[in-house]
């Protein structure tokens, strides 16, 4: 799944060499947009499919600032902390199920040079721990944050946007998972350091 988003994004900014970048101060920008994430491409992995769905709608207050809502949901089966290397969905690190969450994100963008842009993302989840038979055991609740440094690129006009990014995921809070659970998330950090991204969408 990494390696599909890596690769899309490889793809996205090698194809598009002359992209223009953010907004100008004077410039008759269009204040709303919709879009997702690349990150939907994880679905099509056959290994630890994440039945991901994610939906932004944003609205620009300036040419250098933005807010936006992110509805999302989607499963896991290894802990959020677990870094890059030999641990990443290694079969012994696994929880005995998966976690399917339902949240909400509200993000705040910061452009600073051109479309070089800093962003902040609160994400509210509600979950449901399941089994290895697929039966529901617990619920919980956790606060999942993001800080992200992208760029923003505009396309065709200005009508559709793409931003590859870098992030950092951190847990400041969650509810206390089930033993089995439990026992395999404290093994790892709360946070998660490079975590690539590509959000894509269209202004209105």
């Amino acid at each position: 799944m990494l390696k599909r988003i890596v690769f899309a994004i490889a793809i996205v900014v090698m194809a598009f060499p002359e992209l223009n970048a953010q907004y100008s101060k004077d410039e008759d920008y269009k204040k709303y947009f919709a879009g997702s994430t690349f990150f939907l491409l994880g679905n099509l992995s056959s290994t630890n499919k994440p039945d991901f769905v994610q939906v932004n709608f944003g609205y620009r207050l300036s040419h250098r600032d933005a807010i936006s809502l992110e509805l999302k949901t989607w499963k896991y089966a290894w802990s959020l902390g677990i870094p890059y290397g030999d641990s990443f969905e290694d079969p012994a690190e696994k929880f005995p199920g998966y976690i399917r969450e339902y949240g909400f994100a509200l993000a705040y963008q910061r452009f600073w040079w051109k479309g070089l842009y800093t962003g902040v993302h609160v994400m509210s989840a509600w979950q449901s721990f399941f089994d290895e038979s697929n039966n529901r055991v617990d619920k919980g609740f956790q606060f999942f944050n993001t800080y992200r440094i992208g760029y923003h690129f505009k396309l065709f006009d200005d009508q559709f946007f793409i931003e590859p990014s870098i992030a950092i995921t951190h847990r400041p809070y969650h509810t206390e998972m089930p033993a089995g659970f439990k026992e395999k998330d404290d093994q790892w950090p709360k946070h998660f350091i490079g975590e690539p991204g590509l959000h894509f969408g269209f202004n209105f």
